[in-house]
């Protein structure tokens, strides 16, 4: 039976939102000094490392675990699997944060941050960020249409703006009856718009570090690089959609969707032995496997990276791991990391700079990341607590 998925109308002011705000006034007070002192007065980036925590997690890392929308969408929109379908709206909903999300870390990383429009007019075909900065301008439209109607079911029929503003209520009601129709004739091309530009984009930022053959360890410069990429974004969106799921059950007081959640796992890993065996297949081709045993960082991590993607392989074969919360839990969790340990190889650690120069984030780097977090959850707090995406539990 379908149930109809309510705003939660919980108690807002928590002591959860407290250390939420706490998190993001911190990082504020951060970001002052990023704006208007430069680069220098907050982060720890110098000539020879560029690309920094705020570009190895903010954004290489953000756009690929916010890959539980396209994948979830697919799956349940695309392929028709509708036993999946209480997973989309919230699977959604945290992509459009994300990539929100994103689009300001980008902001933070530029120099010029006052030219972040220009991609808009000035074109360049031969570069991959061009690609990248579109598809993720587009697919945030269409994550913002996909949204839409979560706010067209809560408020059409039910606009009640007070005082002065009451006169606006018939033309809010009339623009959302718009907007409803908008959505219904047209959700299935956004739907399918949104992965092929998922699709784009995942890979591109593959292909990003593929300029610097002399740089990046060989462990992960490869041509395959987009290609596992966009493999190890699809791997993690399940993995995402029941890691938040898990999260929101708990802090939300709800009761866990082990069984939903634990069929969902049934991809993963599908997806991961597609990841994994690319991975292989292109170490043992360019002779390179070697070097992961030879104990330098770069070997170790990459070790590391690769039990991370392949324990969850294995145990997540077996039923009784999909259907314990805990274990699956912790499956997912093992995706998560081993996705943001791989961009972190490939943009950080991986990255063989200038002699003489060595790169540790500092506080205000990480004060400014945990902010953005923060945040997230935040929007993700206000998205559940006023708009149906969690589908209403059953009372007995």
């Amino acid at each position: 039976m379908n149930i109809k998925a309510l705003p939660l109308r919980q108690k807002f002011f928590t002591t959860n939102l407290a250390i939420l705000l706490f998190f993001m006034g911190t990082g504020v007070l951060f970001a002052y000094f990023r704006f208007f002192h430069g680069f220098g007065s907050v982060t720890n980036l110098n000539p020879a490392y560029p690309f920094g925590l705020w570009i190895a997690f903010d954004v290489a890392c953000g756009v690929a675990l916010a890959a539980g929308g396209f994948t979830t969408a697919a799956i349940v929109e695309i392929f028709g699997r509708e036993k999946y379908h209480a997973l989309v709206r919230p699977a959604i909903l945290t992509t459009f944060i994300g990539y929100f999300l994103v689009g300001l870390a980008v902001f933070f990383d530029l120099g010029k941050y006052y030219n972040i429009w220009h991609a808009l007019i000035y074109w360049n075909g031969t570069s991959v960020l061009f690609e990248v900065a579109w598809c993720v301008m587009l697919y945030l439209t269409v994550l913002g249409i996909e949204n839409l109607p979560n706010v067209v079911e809560q408020f059409k029929g039910n606009v009640q703006l007070p005082g002065s503003l009451s006169a606006l209520n018939k033309p809010t009601d009339w623009v959302l009856g718009k907007a409803d129709w908008f959505c219904r004739k047209t959700m299935a091309f956004f739907v399918i718009a949104g992965v092929v530009l998922s699709f784009g984009h995942q890979s591109s930022l593959g292909t990003m570090m593929l300029i610097a053959p002399y740089k990046l360890h060989e462990l992960w410069y490869t041509p395959l690089s987009p290609l596992l990429f966009l493999t190890s974004a699809v791997a993690v969106g399940p993995s995402m959609v029941i890691f938040e799921g898990t999260l929101a059950a708990k802090f939300f007081g709800r009761k866990p969707e082990t069984e939903l959640l634990g069929s969902f796992a049934r991809f993963i890993p599908i997806f991961l032995g597609v990841y994994l065996l690319l991975r292989l297949g292109d170490l043992a081709y360019r002779g390179v496997l070697a070097q992961a045993f030879d104990g330098s960082v770069a070997g170790n991590s990459f070790l590391l990276e690769f039990a991370l993607f392949a324990v969850p392989y294995f145990l997540l074969k077996r039923r009784s791991v999909r259907m314990h919360g805990s274990k699956l839990f912790l499956c997912a969790l093992s995706v998560i990391c081993a996705v943001v340990l791989n961009r972190f190889n490939v943009f950080l650690i991986g990255v063989d700079m200038a002699p003489g120069f060595n790169y540790f984030p500092s506080v205000g780097e990480f004060a400014i990341t945990f902010a953005f977090l923060a945040f997230g959850v935040l929007l993700y707090k206000i998205g559940v607590n006023y708009l149906p995406i969690l589908e209403a539990e059953e009372h007995h």
